[in-house]
């Protein structure tokens, strides 16, 4: 799985640490799923939306 996160966040001015603390997890869950290396539960990729105002879709992007 893709994400757009960090483009994001870079749009935003943002940190790893500020998106993990808006959303209430550690920095390295956000370095994990910028990587590609960690699925999130579905409430963790809503709160992610949330806090870029979009969608869940518009953000992961999954692989065949």
């Amino acid at each position: 799985m893709k994400t757009r996160i960090k483009e994001l966040r870079a749009r935003s001015n943002m940190t790893q640490g500020d998106l993990a603390i808006k959303v209430g997890v550690r920095r390295e869950t956000i370095v994990y799923l910028e990587k590609g290396k960690y699925n999130p539960s579905l409430k963790l990729a809503h709160d992610i939306a949330w806090v870029f105002k979009t969608t869940i879709e518009k953000i992961f992007i999954f692989d065949d």
